[in-house]
């Protein structure tokens, strides 16, 4: 299982970086333990939008966590603190959505600390954290790419059990009722090229 810790969207002000919102899920860890998290989790996001410069995204280890950050060149910027499983592309592509929702819904005039449509805006990361933590939810082309992969796995288990019974690839395809005579030409003058249908 993979895990989301931490979302919050920050505002660059000169050297120091202004926590706006932020939301945490921090129930993996013991109840003693999560005030002190937060706050590593908080100053963590503030010193890493510190030293990002406008426009830059980047993806910072930092013991068994992923720290993510993308700093607009509009000064707004965004953290993400996860395990070391989620993946990198995911974790910049919710930066991207919150960002953009920020943007969408949250006024210049009031992008304060403590103004009262940043604590409503709380909600909605609390919400991007709790529908992310599954990343295919988070990126269509994860969802497709896991797709992909998962076929190959299947496909490649499927050949290697059929090898394993001590068949033939090059036996299978003479021997098969499926193929007509020039597919079964075509393997056998590829299979002599070694330009395809190699295992």
């Amino acid at each position: 299982m993979v895990y989301l810790y931490h979302l919050a969207v920050l505002k660059k002000e000169g050297p120091k970086a202004v926590l706006l919102s932020l939301a945490s899920d921090l129930t993996s860890f013991g109840y003693f333990q999560r005030r002190n998290i937060q706050e590593f989790m908080e100053f963590t996001s503030r010193m890493l939008v510190e030293r990002t410069i406008a426009g830059a995204r980047s993806s910072i280890k930092q013991g068994e966590y992923l720290c993510h950050v993308y700093t607009q060149t509009n000064n707004l910027a965004a953290v993400l603190i996860t395990d070391l499983e989620y993946p990198q592309r995911v974790a910049q592509t919710i930066l991207n959505k919150v960002l953009e929702d920020f943007a969408n819904n949250i006024p210049v005039n009031q992008r304060i600390p403590n103004e009262p449509s940043l604590l409503n805006f709380r909600s909605t990361l609390e919400n991007y954290l709790n529908k992310y933590k599954n990343p295919l939810e988070a990126d269509a082309l994860t969802r497709i790419q896991n797709d992909v992969d998962e076929t190959k796995i299947i496909l490649h288990q499927t050949l290697e059990s059929v090898l394993q019974r001590g068949e033939k690839l090059d036996d299978l395809v003479a021997k098969s009722e499926d193929l007509s005579r020039s597919s079964k030409h075509f393997y056998k003058a590829a299979r002599k090229t070694n330009s395809c249908c190699k295992l």
